[in-house]
């Protein structure tokens, strides 16, 4: 049995459920125990009573009473990566400093795991852990077969500060995309609402978002306001164009349902533009033929935010995918063609 023990939350430690901050430490009490203290008042924090939910912040003391020195449980075996998803992993790393990582994540690659997705950033972020008390945190999140920037967090603090930016839409994200057709005028809005329909699977697969009239938002259950600035880059005749995009909303597959909501899906996306080549009169099909990639040609190019902890603004740049580079160099584009701004007019 331990003695009463009093701990002063530090750094790394903050923005986290007492229940879970109090079993890493001691492995071996459940979570009814850790309830049982909380009600009795033997576990206290700064003095007063809590719940086994509250959350805690860095400073904050911790009064622990005598707890049983009983044999912990064995910890779960660790996540097995294979040295190619750690090379990959490593290759993807785009900027980090001691408190954030940025990646430029593979098209194809789930941000995290789902039905029948073994392998996803998540669990293969573990490769960045170190000496670190725990793995690298997902703080946001893209399609499974959307490329670029995605940022992990290395600290609580580091993660509760980049949520919460997010959150209060207080970064900047600019997707590049090709699209079908050229959206005119070249430089707009969509303000489409969107509304989740079910999918057709035993589990809910295949979910899509359809768009509804802004003044049908209020009316239609579900439904949420979306908000995508786009912009119109380069154009091959009337068949192609590449686009820059601007999420001011975060919703679910915003950008591909606005985009083929105003006939011009984002090639390679079957779930919004169907497979088709030709313009019947109602949008574009989704796909060029010729030697343009059938992969989703969706891509976050660059996203800007303030360090949580430096206070600094960041800028993080993805290179495109190996797809979306080849389409590029056979449309006679380079990366470099594009402004830094391309929504500088709307501001």
């Amino acid at each position: 049995m331990s003695r009463v023990q009093t701990i002063t939350i530090g750094p790394g430690d903050g923005d986290q459920r007492l229940d879970r901050w109090l079993k890493r430490l001691f492995p071996q009490l459940t979570h009814g125990r850790i309830e049982k203290m909380c009600r009795k008042g033997e576990l206290r924090v700064d003095g007063g009573r809590v719940k086994a939910s509250t959350r805690l912040e860095v400073g904050q003391t911790v009064r622990i009473p005598p707890i049983p020195t009983g044999e912990a449980p064995k910890p779960k075996p660790g996540i097995k990566v294979s040295a190619s998803d750690e090379r990959m992993m490593r290759d993807s790393v785009i900027w980090q400093d001691d408190h954030i990582i940025a990646i430029n994540k593979p098209p194809g690659l789930p941000t995290q795991g789902g039905s029948k997705q073994e392998k996803h950033v998540d669990g293969l972020s573990v490769v960045f852990q170190g000496d670190l008390p725990d793995k690298p945190r997902l703080v946001h999140r893209l399609d499974k077969d959307t490329s670029g920037v995605l940022l992990l967090a290395r600290s609580r603090e580091a993660a509760k500060g980049l949520t919460a930016a997010i959150q209060h839409k207080q970064t900047r994200k600019i997707y590049w995309a090709l699209v079908a057709g050229v959206p005119t005028p070249y430089l707009g809005e969509i303000r489409f609402g969107l509304v989740k329909a079910d999918g057709h699977g035993r589990g809910g697969e295949g979910e899509k978002m359809h768009c509804i009239h802004p003044r049908e938002v209020e009316n239609t259950p579900g439904a949420k306001r979306a908000l995508t600035q786009y912009a119109t880059l380069y154009r091959v005749a009337n068949r192609a164009a590449w686009v820059a995009m601007e999420p001011i909303t975060g919703r679910t597959h915003q950008l591909r349902a606005h985009m083929a909501e105003i006939g011009h899906p984002i090639i390679g996306d079957g779930k919004y533009g169907g497979s088709g080549q030709e313009n019947l009169g109602d949008g574009w099909g989704a796909q060029l033929g010729g030697v343009i990639s059938k992969k989703l040609h969706l891509h976050a190019r660059q996203m800007e935010f303030q360090h949580p902890m430096t206070k600094q603004i960041i800028t993080v740049t993805a290179p495109l995918p190996e797809h979306m580079a080849s389409s590029w160099d056979t449309l006679g584009w380079e990366e470099s063609y594009a402004s830094d701004d391309p929504f500088e007019a709307l501001r």
